[in-house]
């Protein structure tokens, strides 16, 4: 190299250095700004939830004993009944049914004939009359020559079986006109229409239906008058102070509900969550229809509210709320936001800021709940990690706290 060369590379070699220098902070890798959090302790509530339905526990069914003519139930929901004495319900025999002009002509062709043989009864009673009063006498006259032994013994004897069968006769006699009487006045019922039956009604022995226990009237399920038949549900009574509820859980998350879990009722209308207990997990599952049209296999969850009942009074049959049971709780756990977590070679993983940098870092989740996972192993109360990491941030990258950036 001539000294020509030797000068201007002396020359330029500080624009070159300095252009070189300022490339590589024009170029170089910028910290990338994340959310950072601290590994924290503290307590962790892992939870199912789903909607829930308030139910009385015991509800009664009030159902009309007989058919009849039920006349206007005048009780109204939420009004308190008492057992055994509160009527519920009046009961009284049907209006016959109108009959058309064939119907008609027959019974009135029925009465005439029981008109006729009730004459036919009456006549065969006179004759009967008139042969046991003949009768009568001659026993009388028979035995008036008997005491001067005028006749034979025979003949008397004849007379007074003659004079007991004629009294017989009569008594048959009468019995078959009261029951021409009787088809006589049940061939003129068949004639009655409602018009008549409403015209002679007068106080009837009604049916009356009685409250079969003391409470409030939940639902009034027949409230008009009509004809009903026996069976027909006429009004539900229950105890409004005695609510249960009923929620529908996945049968997944059933599996992991036992009598006895504490449960926390919220979103019931309260300004303050409810307490309440699993009482029991129904053995059975049945199939519901999401609103996406997706088929579940429910199965009914039932949980008793232990709150003071001044506090849910307001509560009452078939209420919508919104119960979590505890699967698992604790007061002091190490514990890392969900959105920290991210999954690594099929295993969990956060990123760890140290020095700037994000170190990538394997951990062993435990329970999780909505918010937070325990962690069983891989961090330390007070390390700061990222939030919510992307594909920008790998192991190694220069970060920075976003809250820093701010200031």
């Amino acid at each position: 190299m001539t000294l020509a060369s030797r000068r201007r590379a002396v020359f330029w070699a500080p624009a070159v250095i300095v252009l070189a220098l300022l490339l590589f902070w024009l170029f170089r890798p910028q910290a990338v700004s994340v959310d950072l959090a601290i590994v924290d302790r503290g307590p962790i509530q892992v939870t199912v939830t789903d909607e829930g339905e308030t139910r009385v526990r015991d509800v009664f069914v009030v159902s009309a004993s007989v058919t009849g003519f039920m006349r206007r139930v005048e009780l109204e929901a939420g009004d308190r009944v008492v057992a055994n004495e509160t009527i519920i319900a009046r009961i009284e025999p049907s209006a016959p049914m109108f009959l058309d002009q064939r119907a008609e002509a027959e019974a009135r062709a029925a009465v005439d004939a029981a008109d006729a043989a009730r004459s036919f009864a009456r006549a065969q009673l006179r004759r009967a009359e008139a042969e046991r009063e003949f009768a009568e006498a001659e026993y009388q006259r028979l035995r008036a020559l008997a005491t001067h032994e005028s006749i034979a013994r025979n003949e008397l004897d004849a007379a007074e079986r003659r004079a007991k069968a004629a009294v017989a006769m009569v008594a048959e006699a009468r019995a078959a006109l009261r029951m021409r009487e009787s088809e006589y006045e049940q061939a003129r019922a068949r004639l009655l229409n409602p018009a008549q039956i409403k015209r002679s009604a007068r106080e009837c022995d009604c049916v009356l239906v009685r409250s079969p226990t003391s409470g409030s009237v939940l639902r009034v399920l027949q409230k008009s008058e009509g004809v009903i038949a026996a069976g027909t549900p006429i009004i539900e009574i229950g105890d409004p102070s005695n609510l249960e509820i009923k929620v529908e859980l996945l049968s997944e998350d059933a599996v992991r509900v036992r009598p006895g879990q504490r449960a926390i009722i919220e979103a019931w209308g309260g300004e303050q969550a409810l307490e309440g207990i699993v009482e029991r997990v129904e053995p059975f599952g049945f199939t519901k229809v999401s609103a996406l049209g997706i088929e579940e296999q429910r199965v009914n969850v039932v949980i008793d509210i232990t709150s003071p009942y001044e506090l849910w009074q307001r509560l009452g049959h078939g209420y919508r709320v919104e119960p979590r049971i505890v699967i698992w709780e604790s007061p002091d756990e190490l514990r890392v936001p969900l959105s920290a977590l991210f999954r690594e070679r099929n295993r969990w993983a956060v990123f760890v800021e140290e020095r700037g940098r994000a170190q990538l870092r394997f951990v062993e989740v435990g329970q999780v709940d909505g918010t937070y996972a325990q962690i069983l192993d891989g961090v330390a109360a007070g390390e700061r990690i990222v939030l919510y990491p992307n594909d920008r941030i790998a192991h190694g990258t220069r970060i920075r706290s976003r809250d820093d950036t701010s200031r």
